[in-house]
């Protein structure tokens, strides 16, 4: 969200050096001539496969050509590099993020969590493109809009339009949706991350000696109550973590609606 309004209110753009910039990859024509070819689509597709496997830092031209029976010179008939690809990867997940034609509800609040659950729903299929396509990554990269990426955020406007809030009040509660999703993706693939490690046993043994040892020396009498409380696992589960979500979502939503509609009431 915030680099799609980044580059949508750039308020200076510098005209480009028409020999030495050509654009983002979608300003320009997909390559034609010999068939079979590939598409943007197969392109980003494969290397959404690789990342979901091994990282982000695992694609590189050479494995994507791999992966798709080409050359490796012959995919930059497509990209101009890395750059390229890592757009048309940003965007494929956009496309992901798209609530279907047809089943946006008509009321703001619900369409407002239904795009909520979907941007949740793809960045758990994606968990490595929290770090790599949002924070100081995507402040690198810069701001590429593609066009999944526009309709994202065409939809995510008229999912609030009716909502009683003037311009500022809508994009506030778009960019406060986003925030808690995005932080809440952030630990739930923590908790996939942990639940796939294979720890080394010794060097696990070693550090729940010293947990334990410090538990027992009274100085902390509360996790030590906690860590014997059966109720305190609830919190790690799949569907807890669900729960939590949804429980969190509605009440963003219907804080954000009471300050906003009534700002003289208070929360």
């Amino acid at each position: 969200m915030y680099s799609l309004m980044s580059t949508l209110y750039a308020r200076r753009v510098p005209e480009p050096d028409s020999k030495a910039v050509r654009g983002p990859v979608w300003a320009r024509p997909e390559p034609s001539g010999r068939t079979p070819r590939l598409s943007r689509e197969q392109i980003a597709a494969a290397a959404l496969a690789i990342a979901d496997a091994d990282g982000l830092t695992a694609v590189s031209m050479r494995r994507l050509a791999a992966e798709l029976g080409s050359g490796t010179m012959s995919l930059y008939r497509y990209l101009d590099g890395r750059g390229d690809l890592v757009a048309l990867m940003a965007d494929a997940l956009s496309a992901e993020v798209l609530v279907p034609s047809g089943e946006m509800p008509a009321d703001w609040r619900a369409a407002l969590a239904s795009i909520a659950r979907r941007t949740r729903a793809a960045y758990l299929r994606h968990p490595w493109a929290v770090h790599a396509l949002h924070g100081e990554a995507a402040a690198r990269n810069g701001a590429p809009m593609g066009p999944n990426g526009l309709r994202r955020f065409e939809q995510s406007l008229a999912a609030v339009a009716s909502a009683p809030f003037d311009t500022a009040g809508r994009l506030g509660l778009l960019t406060l949706v986003d925030d808690y999703v995005l932080g809440h993706v952030l630990r739930a693939a923590e908790l996939q991350a942990r639940s796939r490690a294979r720890p080394d046993p010794a060097e696990s043994a070693a550090s729940a000696a010293f947990v334990a040892d410090q538990l027992r020396s009274g100085r902390f009498p509360r996790l030590e109550a906690l860590s014997a409380d059966p109720a305190a696992r609830s919190v790690v589960g799949e569907e807890e973590l669900t729960e939590r979500f949804e429980l969190g979502l509605q009440a963003l939503i219907d804080t954000a609606f009471r300050a906003w509609a009534y700002p003289d009431r208070g929360i």
